[in-house]
């Protein structure tokens, strides 16, 4: 069987493969090494450049089988693509822990006031009175409950936090007060202190959190984006940021990446910025190695694969 594994995993990669696997390796500019015309199977990597894609595309006309160690592939959905009837597979997972270690972290800087304290230690000035909060008993609004929202919650729990989610098809799950649908979220706003944005980009979820998101929100809430940033709004999330609307948010990622310098989220002393990082661990990439592997010896037992993205939706 022949396959196409990026250049950068490899030399890992092949020290696992049964010995009747051909390997063809691909650079990020997308140059194979070999002819991969008969090829079933494709192994992306991270920052998968579109160029690079179209061009496995169209040296591999037998390929079956896409697996993309990112959990969004709203990069990779294009209508060029689904076009092929691809199998495509995803890397939901592998970074769930990372994360949420993150956002366990960016909460726990707004409660204990951590940037005012570290402000303070660098101006030499030791002030009390600052509103430091417990995340003990606050209420956590999960918007999107997969992988990621249910590491999340696992953790956000230990601390004592009641814990709202919502997915595409609500069931009861671990460590959630309450789980209901994608469309079923908005009446929660109401009730949380701090909202987590976790769900996949799609068409229906580009844009959601806008200006009657926001105002519906607490006015003490703060707004945790750990997911894309064109869910978000960005210029009403800006204005609701200014006039007080929300508390605060946390965007590890934004609609334009890098974040431009005249930005006004730079300049927002109630926001907290994070260069798109909350998934990075030097364990991800084990972990998506891993997985891969686990689906290519299930693709050559014909038995069902993990993480089968469904196109029509996006993840």
């Amino acid at each position: 069987m022949k396959i196409i594994l990026p250049i950068d995993v490899a030399t890992e990669l092949e020290a696992h493969l049964p010995d009747d696997t051909v390997v063809v390796r691909v650079d990020s500019e997308g140059k194979l090494d070999g002819d991969a015309t008969n090829a079933e199977v494709y192994f992306s990597w991270f920052f998968l450049k579109p160029t690079t894609l179209h061009q496995v595309l169209e040296s591999a006309p037998q390929l079956r089988w896409h697996h993309a160690p990112n959990a969004g592939v709203n990069h990779i959905v294009t209508p060029k693509y689904i076009e092929r009837n691809l199998i495509l597979t995803n890397g939901a997972g592998v970074h769930a822990v990372p994360i949420a270690e993150f956002v366990i972290a960016y909460m726990l800087s707004y409660a204990k006031q951590l940037s005012k304290l570290h402000q303070q230690q660098t101006q030499h000035r030791w002030q009390k009175g600052l509103p430091i909060q417990e995340l003990l008993d606050k209420t956590l609004l999960i918007i999107g409950a997969g992988g990621i929202g249910q590491e999340i919650a696992s953790r956000a729990k230990a601390f004592g936090m009641r814990i709202f989610g919502s997915r595409r098809h609500p069931q009861p799950l671990p460590n959630f007060d309450k789980v209901v649908g994608a469309d079923e979220w908005k009446p929660l706003l109401g009730e949380a202190d701090y909202v987590v944005i976790a769900t996949p980009l799609t068409w229906d979820t580009k844009g959601m959190i806008d200006a009657e998101v926001l105002r519906l929100m607490r006015k003490s809430a703060y707004l945790i984006n750990i997911a894309r940033g064109a869910i978000v709004d960005e210029f009403a999330l800006v204005k609701a940021l200014e006039d007080g609307e929300i508390a605060g948010a946390a965007l590890d990622t934004v609609f334009t990446e890098p974040l431009p310098a005249e930005s006004p989220l730079w300049s927002l002393p109630n926001v907290f910025i994070t260069p798109h990082c909350s998934g990075n661990s030097p364990r991800v990439k084990e972990r998506s190695l891993a997985l891969f592997l686990d689906n290519f010896t299930r693709y050559r037992q014909s038995k069902p694969l993990r993480n089968i993205v469904d196109q029509t939706v996006g993840y």
